[in-house]
């Protein structure tokens, strides 16, 4: 019988082999074409015990009865459900609309899986191993489920649209001859992208993609030393959260729970940089223990990342930079010991408006965190900062991070410039610690007016002085702008003359940095 024919009427084609023919009446009848031994070892799709005749079916049979397959029996609904069956040729059901539901269980693929721009309703590929998984453009109205199957020339699923959920739990995958194992520029997904203890070796690319709820990628490990980029994905969008957080190992750990006291986990670790520049995350981003092995060119980038909430909670990278320019975040969680040290931290332009550490994180450790950000003097960081600090009441810490803005740019100053700075620094603080002026104020008039008390002082006209007092004389040079009738009338000559002159220039420099502190303290309210 050829191909087609009788097929309408349910009949079986007569090319089928034994194990073919078993599945051509289970997809009429919806149920499970199960074709494993019972031997955990033998019936192990990924380890090397040979399968034979009595599990192999063609690929060709299979894309028939998805694509043009027999009526379902009666009342029965037509499925394909395989498990522990070997698919032997090239599974190709590009440009098809596959309408029966699919799911394949521990199966073997002996060549590449292609569905580029295929349709489905729902495809489930579990604990399966596949050459590669060709699927650029596919479209799926329910989910693309492919959990701990194991691609060994990696993943293809560009521009891909998944109408509810994408699954790659404990998947493994490997780079193909691009380096990448994961590549899904443009891929949207309706809800969540669930890839928690994935293994991808190679770049996973998600540039420009869009998920619906959250990214998951609990416990995965990100490995590509070959390259600059373990995780590729500019322009990424999730609505919710992207979770590159610890997940829990063994069947009591739920998927997106929180481990249960005493559940071995596994924390999200990456072996090469990871790109986010451009990212718009609805909830937060969190990498709540997450690890980083960098290179020195290698980068975590978030560069003009916007989200809710950062929680930049995981291990000092010992190497490589994190880079925060233009990133736009509402609260930064995070923790004094997860910031690298300076040169391999950059914040240009970014911007918080709440600051929640994690533990202990005083004011001198978040002053050296600024530091370590301006390899070169800038004083955005330190504005900011202040300003975060100021609104949450803290104006004490404020001025002390405005203090170190003005200690920093002393330091790029030349050499004229930096002594008065440091004249400015020890007498009043550059004016964030005006009561220090009047301490300076008093210590000047009292050693000014024990001084004066010994100066010879002869009157510059007769009869048309006051009369000498060293303590008003004194006060009258330090007050400038205020005359209470003391100076203008004595003839000082000498050593006298130069204090005189000094009080007059230190109570300039008093005045000039009290009146810049009270405008600022006036900025300020």
């Amino acid at each position: 019988m050829t191909e087609g024919a009788g097929v309408r009427a349910g009949e079986l084609p007569d090319d089928l082999t034994a194990a073919e023919a078993g599945m051509w009446q289970a997809f009429r009848n919806g149920s499970v074409y199960d074709l494993s031994s019972g031997d955990p070892v033998v019936d192990d799709p990924h380890g090397g015990h040979p399968w034979g005749e009595e599990r192999t079916v063609r690929a060709r049979i299979v894309c028939w009865l998805l694509l043009d397959g027999p009526p379902a029996l009666a009342g029965r609904v037509s499925s394909l459900k395989l498990a522990g069956v070997l698919i032997s040729g090239s599974l190709d059901l590009a440009g098809g609309t596959v309408m029966p539901y699919v799911e394949m269980r521990q199966c073997r693929f002996e060549q590449d899986v292609l569905l580029p721009e295929a349709r489905f309703t729902t495809v489930r590929m579990v604990d399966c191993s596949v050459p590669r998984l060709e699927a650029a453009r596919v479209q799926t109205e329910g989910d693309l489920h492919l959990p701990r199957c194991r691609f060994h020339r990696g993943i293809r699923l560009t521009d891909a649209q998944i109408g509810t959920d994408l699954m790659l739990n404990q998947a493994i995958v490997h780079r193909d001859r691009s380096g990448r194992s994961i590549a899904a520029d443009g891929l949207t997904v309706g809800q969540d992208l669930q890839a928690e203890l994935l293994e991808s070796h190679g770049e996973l690319s998600l540039r420009a993609a869009t998920i619906g709820v959250s990214l998951s990628l609990r416990g995965a490990r990100l490995a590509n030393p070959y390259e600059r980029l373990a995780l590729n994905a500019p322009q990424l969008t999730v609505e919710r959260s992207l979770y590159l957080t610890p997940a829990g190992v063994g069947a009591q750990a739920m998927s997106g729970m929180t481990p249960a006291r005493g559940t071995r986990i596994q924390r999200f670790a990456c072996e090469g940089g990871i790109r986010l520049d451009d990212g718009r995350f609805g909830d937060a981003v969190d990498f709540e223990r997450a690890r980083f092995t960098l290179t020195d060119d290698q980068e975590l980038s978030l560069r003009r990342v916007q989200t809710p909430e950062l929680r930049f909670l995981g291990e000092r990278p010992a190497r490589g930079r994190v880079v925060l320019s233009g990133a736009k975040i509402v609260n930064l969680m995070d923790r004094a010991d997860a910031w690298p040290g300076p040169g391999r931290l950059h914040m240009g332009g970014f911007s918080y408006e709440n600051l929640v550490p994690r533990g202990p994180f005083p004011l001198a450790e978040r002053l050296d965190w600024v530091a370590a950000a301006t390899a070169e003097y800038n004083p955005e960081p330190y504005e900011r900062l202040a300003a975060v600090l100021r609104a949450g009441g803290e104006d004490e810490d404020a001025r002390e991070v405005l203090l170190a803005k003005q200690r920093r740019h002393r330091e790029s100053l030349p050499p004229a410039a930096k002594l008065w700075g440091y004249a400015q620094d020890w007498t009043v603080a550059y004016g964030y610690r005006p009561a220090r002026a009047a301490v300076w104020m008093a210590v000047l008039w009292a050693a000014g007016s024990l001084a004066f008390a010994q100066a010879g002082h002869p009157p510059l006209k007769r009869g048309e002085h006051p009369e000498w007092n060293p303590t008003l004389f004194t006060l009258d040079l330090l007050l400038p702008v205020i005359d209470l009738g003391q100076v203008g009338f004595w003839q000082l000559r000498g050593g006298w003359q130069w204090l005189a002159a000094a009080m007059i220039l230190l109570g300039w420099v008093l005045a000039t940095t009290v009146a810049a502190g009270a405008t600022r303290l006036l900025r300020r309210n």
